[in-house]
């Protein structure tokens, strides 16, 4: 798989980030959630899932460039 960077509200490219896929799909790279309140709040998590949070503007502001 290879990713395309799309976008992030980091400074130096840190953290949050997205990312677009030769697959159609979107990599979400951002800080895990750690909450065990948080996670508990999850539905049909599968092996090998876990949460990542990123800030709304920025999938707002990827949206409208992409979409």
């Amino acid at each position: 798989m290879r990713m395309r960077f799309l976008g992030s509200t980091s400074e130096g490219g840190a953290c949050p980030t997205l990312y677009e896929t030769d697959r159609g799909t979107i990599v979400v790279q951002g800080l895990q959630v750690t909450d065990p309140e948080a996670l508990a709040d999850l539905r049909d998590v599968l092996e090998g899932e876990g949460a990542v949070e990123v800030p709304r503007e920025l999938l707002v502001d990827i949206a409208r460039r992409v979409l």
